[in-house]
């Protein structure tokens, strides 16, 4: 018999998969950008704003700053485990002059692999299988992802309308609170768009130390305020540092979001513990993608008050044209998303539908991002002002809205 032979003679065997797979929430992005893909391969004109990617480029500066230090041979090698110090100086400068927050580079102070790999990593190293996380609701769907991962479980916090999209704390059952080992919150907010005070971190700090919850606030919109306000950071507050840390990056500020460039910043003993298990996957970032990095961080910050100025005329020309059509919302306050309420009679997954059937419009349904986002349609400021009027002007053609 051949080896061939043999080889075809063999039965083949199931592949095994670790439990914890099939408990893994639905990717509902990916079913977005099936459809929209659809409509666009049958040669349909689609205006995207269903996803939250920057549609402008990274400033020139930080990509030369990338092909200058591409041709260091330092960089060739394996980075430090941990990132090069100047990196973690770098964002910890930044800290200081936005938010006036001493933050010490070697100890509180983590280098990720983009945001998204802290969020999901966190409950990972300090949740044990059955432990609860408060979770917003609605919130990033990636929060769900870390804490199946971990095998823990979620309790989800409503962020209503009738509280400026904040979580009630008087709300979490008892029982909840006393088993919670850690909460996650994320402002300004994906996908409502609404901003939080100092007040209510002050109160955040306060219900954490009350109840012994590690704090992990999302700052991923940080540097998109609107109307001359600033967008607080959690460790403003004070006591911050004492209970939790904040996740912070560079896709949004800088249009790096191919980069992969984020930070977790705050606890030195949370911090250790995402360092000590990036230890056992990673050996850091490219050292030319963090010297770059670094660049954008202590470069001319002219780059990010254009961006949100760009965002904020984008916001203005948008809103104007819905309400032209009928359609009246709230204007965001922050982020580049805009929480737009569905029509009576609709659901958010329908009204999707429609709008990308037959106004070749895209936009991401409330429901997407949990149970209370129901009612409500995510749409991102991505296209330019020109285009943003036309989608308005598509959904109008509807009579949608009386």
């Amino acid at each position: 018999m051949t080896n061939s032979e043999h080889r075809s003679s063999l039965s083949a065997f199931p592949i095994p998969s670790a439990n914890v797979m099939s408990q893994l929430p639905t990717q509902f992005f990916a079913t977005l950008v099936h459809n929209v893909n659809r409509e666009i391969a049958s040669g349909h004109d689609v205006i995207n704003l269903g996803q939250g990617n920057p549609d402008t480029p990274t400033p020139p500066h930080i990509v030369q700053s990338l092909q200058q230090s591409a041709e260091n041979p330092l960089y060739h090698k394996y980075s430090p485990f941990r990132g090069y110090a100047f990196l973690k100086e770098a964002v910890a400068k930044r800290y200081k002059e936005d938010y006036n927050v001493d933050l010490d580079p070697e100890t509180e102070v983590a280098i990720l692999f983009g945001g998204k790999t802290g969020l999901v990593q966190l409950p990972q190293v300090l949740l044990n299988p059955g432990d609860v996380c408060l979770v917003p609701d609605p919130g990033y769907p990636d929060y769900w992802s870390g804490v199946a991962l971990a095998q823990a479980r979620m309790s989800f916090m409503p962020l209503l309308k009738s509280n400026a999209f904040l979580p009630d704390y008087e709300a979490i059952s008892a029982d909840d609170r006393q088993k919670a080992k850690l909460m996650f919150l994320n402002y300004p907010n994906n996908p409502t768009s609404a901003t939080a005070p100092l007040s209510f971190y002050e109160d955040t700090v306060e219900f954490a130390i009350q109840n012994q919850i590690v704090v992990a606030s999302d700052f991923a919109y940080g540097a998109i305020g609107y109307d001359g306000r600033r967008p607080v950071s959690f460790l403003q507050a004070p006591g911050a540092k004492e209970v939790g840390i904040e996740f912070y990056t560079l896709s949004k500020t800088y249009n790096m979001a191919g980069w992969r460039v984020g930070f977790a910043l705050g606890n030195a003993e949370i911090i250790s513990k995402i360092n000590l298990l990036q230890d056992h996957i990673y050996v850091s970032l490219f050292g030319g993608i963090q010297a770059a990095a670094a660049e954008a961080l202590t470069g001319p910050q002219d780059c990010v008050t254009s961006l949100v100025a760009r965002y904020e005329s984008r916001r203005d020309a948008f809103y104007e044209a819905l309400s032209a059509i009928g359609w009246q919302a709230s204007k965001p306050e922050g982020s580049f998303f805009g929480w737009l309420p569905v029509p009576e009679g609709y659901t958010s997954s329908g009204l999707a539908e429609i709008l990308l059937r037959e106004a070749k419009v895209a936009v991401a349904p409330g429901i997407g991002f949990g149970s209370h986002g129901e009612g409500y349609v995510r749409i991102g400021l991505l296209s330019d002002e020109q285009r943003l009027r036309e989608a308005a002007e598509r959904i109008g053609k509807l009579h949608l809205f009386k």
